[in-house]
């Protein structure tokens, strides 16, 4: 419809003025969107097909040295943080054993420093590990050496060796999220 015409008929501009058509439109528009997450729920609701979990020491081949007990903690508490399973001490008294061995550590120049591209000024660092998850039940393994493998970035302004010695907390943090994951999720 031509502007002019709208501007010119009084019955057009008083029609759009009022506020009926605004409320239908917004009564219409609360309508669909709340029953589109009405059913919405945060979290997940798979439950594994076991209900207590051992995770055995960590086995380091991958020449990071007392990485074990940190990734060790870092993956407890992932599970414990997560809440679906729980954490036991032993073996004998868990439906499910897993077991990590670090498997890899290496290092990718990220970025070079500007005033001398000889020199490294950020390293991706690359941490791998095996998962094995066994149910102690049956005996039978639910998954066998799933390759796990996370990446954090280490600024070398104060350091190579300082700056990867601090980021190795961040890469158990992440390596213990993404095998929680593995476990716990839909496989």
């Amino acid at each position: 419809m031509p502007a002019s015409r709208w501007m010119r008929d009084p019955t057009l501009r008083t029609t759009w003025n009022s506020p009926a058509p605004v409320l239908w439109i917004l009564v219409v528009v609360a309508s669909l969107s709340g029953a589109a997450c009405s059913h919405y729920q945060l979290g997940t609701q798979t439950r594994p097909p076991f209900t207590t979990l051992y995770v055995a020491p960590i086995e380091n081949r991958a020449m990071l040295p007392q990485a074990q007990a940190l990734v060790a903690t870092e993956i407890r508490d992932a599970f414990i943080k997560d809440g679906r399973v729980t954490v036991v001490a032993s073996p004998e008294t868990a439906d499910a054993v897993l077991r990590v061995s670090l498997v890899g550590y290496d290092r990718e120049v990220a970025a070079a420093n500007p005033a001398d591209t000889g020199l490294t000024r950020k390293f991706a660092l690359n941490l791998h590990a095996s998962c094995t998850l066994t149910d102690r039940r049956t005996g039978r393994p639910c998954f066998t050496n799933r390759e796990v493998v996370v990446t954090r970035d280490a600024f070398t302004d104060s350091g190579q060796l300082q700056s990867e010695f601090q980021t190795l907390p961040l890469l158990a943090a992440a390596l213990a999220d993404h095998v929680a994951h593995a476990v716990l999720d839909v496989w």
